[in-house]
C-alpha cells in the first residue's frame, strides 16, 4: 500500500499505536494519588512535589522540539522504541529511588522519553490514516487520557496490595509502569510494518524543520492555545487528588476521581474529533463547546459548589480529552502533508507542553501561600476565559493562508518518508 492512499493501516497498527499511546501519562499521574507516602518517606516539600510534574513535561516540550530530527536520522521505528526504551528504564528505575533527587531524575527521563514519541506518531498516524485521520487521532488521544486513568487507579492499588501491613509501597505502584512499557516496545518492534527512509533517500525532507516555526504566528498561536489548555490538564494531575486528601478522602478515593475524570476524557477524546469530523472542517464550535465545559468544572471548585465531585470530574475531563484531540487534529489540518503536518504538530505539543508545565508551579505556589486551592482553581478559570476568543482565529478557510512559506519542500512529496501500514501478518508491500 502506497502511504498516502486511500487505504487505512490496519486493526494491528491501530492496536500497537494504542499500546504505545497508553505509556504516554501512566507515568506522570501514578504519583499524585501517593503524594503523601512518598512525601513522608522522602521529605520532599511542596515546590518539589510540583516538579514532579513540571520536569516531565519540560522534557517532553524539549524532546519533542528535536524529536523530527531524531526520525529523521533513525526513522520512526527506531525513534518511538527509543522513546519506550526511556519510559522503562525510568520506571524501573523508581523502584530503587531512595530520594526527590532520583524521583525528579526519572521524572525528567520518562518526560523526555514520551516528548520523542509524542512527535514522532502524530505523523505515523496522519500517514498511515489518511482516511481516517479525526477517527485515529481521536483513539490516539484517547489511549493517552487512557493510560493517565490507568495511572491514577492502578498505582494506589498496587502500592497498598504489596505493601500489606507496613503501608503502601510506593516504589511497587510507580515502577509498576516500567513492565507495560517493556511490553509496548517489545510489541512495536515486532510489527513489521513501520518503513522510513533516510534523510538521503528522502531529499524532501532535508528542508523541513520545526524551526521555521519559530517565525510562524500560527504555529506560535497553536503551540500557546495547547500549552494552556493542557496546563488545566497538568494541574488536576498534579492536585486534585491531594485537594481531596485535605477533605479527608484516602489515597485511592482521590486517585479514582483522577481516573473517573481520565475516564470522561477518554470518552470525549475519542467522539469529540469524529463528531465535529461530521459535521465538516470546523473545528471552532466544537473547541468552544470543550472550553466551556472546563470553565463549568473549574468554576464549581472555585466556589465550592454542592456538585459531587463525580459531576465535577466527568464534566472537566469531557473538556480537556475533547479539547486536547481537537487540538492535535487542528494541527494536522493546517497541512495536508503528513511530514511538514507532523513537524508543525512537533513544535505545537514542545513548546505547548514547557507552557503547560508551568501550570502545576504556579497553581502549587497559590496553595503553599493561601493553604488552600480556591485561588488555583479561579485562575485555571480565568485562562479559560483568555482561550474562547482565540478560538476564532482557527477559520478552516485560512489554513493556506496562515501556513503559507512555513515549509519550503526541496523535493517532491513522493520522496517523503513512506510509512507502511499493513497488518502484521502482511509481509511483503502491496
Amino acid at each position: 500500500m502506497k502511504a498516502g492512499g486511500k487505504h487505512d493501516g490496519g486493526i494491528a497498527f491501530a492496536i500497537v499505536i494504542v499500546l504505545v499511546a497508553l505509556n504516554l501519562r501512566a507515568f506522570l499521574t501514578s504519583s499524585s494519588p501517593l503524594l503523601e507516602p512518598i512525601r513522608m518517606a522522602t521529605g520532599i516539600g511542596f515546590h518539589a512535589v510540583a516538579l514532579l510534574t513540571v520536569l516531565p513535561m519540560f522534557a517532553m516540550g524539549a524532546t519533542s522540539l528535536f524529536g523530527a530530527a531524531v526520525g529523521q536520522r533513525i526513522g520512526a521505528r527506531g525513534g518511538v522504541a527509543l522513546g519506550l526504551v526511556a519510559i522503562a528504564v525510568a520506571c524501573a528505575s523508581r523502584y530503587v529511588a531512595g530520594g526527590a533527587a532520583a524521583l525528579l531524575w526519572s521524572a525528567a527521563l520518562a518526560g523526555a522519553g514520551v516528548g520523542l514519541v509524542q512527535a514522532l506518531m502524530p505523523g505515523v498516524v496522519k500517514q498511515a490514516y489518511p482516511a481516517r485521520i479525526g477517527v485515529m487521532t481521536g483513539l490516539y488521544s484517547a489511549a493517552i487520557m487512557g493510560g493517565g486513568g490507568l495511572g491514577a487507579m492502578a498505582s494506589p492499588w498496587v502500592a497498598h496490595a504489596l505493601g500489606g501491613d507496613k503501608g503502601p509501597d510506593w516504589h511497587a505502584g510507580l515502577a509498576i509502569w516500567a513492565l507495560l512499557a517493556t511490553f509496548a516496545l517489545l510489541y512495536w518492534l515486532n510489527m513489521r510494518r513501520i518503513e522510513s527512509t533516510s534523510a538521503a533517500e528522502a531529499p524532501g525532507l532535508r528542508g523541513l524543520s520545526w524551526l521555521r516555526c519559530f517565525a510562524s504566528r500560527r504555529a506560535w498561536l497553536l503551540a500557546a492555545c495547547f500549552g494552556l489548555i493542557n496546563g488545566g490538564y497538568t494541574s488536576l494531575v498534579a492536585w486534585l487528588p491531594h485537594f481531596y486528601a485535605q477533605q479527608g478522602w484516602t489515597a485511592q478515593q482521590g486517585g479514582s476521581v483522577l481516573a473517573l475524570m481520565t475516564a470522561a476524557q477518554v470518552v470525549s477524546a475519542l467522539a469529540m474529533p469524529a463528531i465535529a469530523r461530521s459535521r465538516g472542517r470546523d473545528l471552532r464550535p466544537w473547541l468552544v463547546l470543550t472550553l466551556a465545559a472546563q470553565l463549568a468544572g473549574f468554576c464549581a471548585l472555585t466556589f465550592d459548589a454542592p456538585v459531587p465531585a463525580v459531576a465535577i470530574a466527568v464534566v472537566l475531563g469531557f473538556g480537556l480529552g475533547g479539547a486536547f484531540s481537537l487540538c492535535m487534529v487542528l494541527a494536522l489540518d493546517h497541512l495536508s502533508d503528513p511530514a511538514q503536518a507532523g513537524a508543525l504538530a512537533g513544535f505545537m505539543q514542545g513548546v505547548g507542553f514547557m507552557i503547560a508545565a508551568l501550570a502545576p508551579f504556579v497553581t502549587g505556589w497559590v496553595r503553599e501561600q493561601t493553604g488552600g486551592f480556591t485561588l488555583a482553581w479561579a485562575y485555571l478559570a480565568a485562562v479559560v476565559v483568555a482561550l474562547l476568543p482565540l478560538m476564532l482565529c482557527f477559520d478552516p478557510r485560512r489554513y493556506a493562508a496562515a501556513t503559507a512559506g512555513l515549509f519550503v519542500a526541496r523535493g517532491t512529496q513522493a520522496g517523503a518518508p513512506s510509512i507502511t501500514a499493513l497488518d502484521s501478518a502482511a509481509t511483503r508491500k502491496v
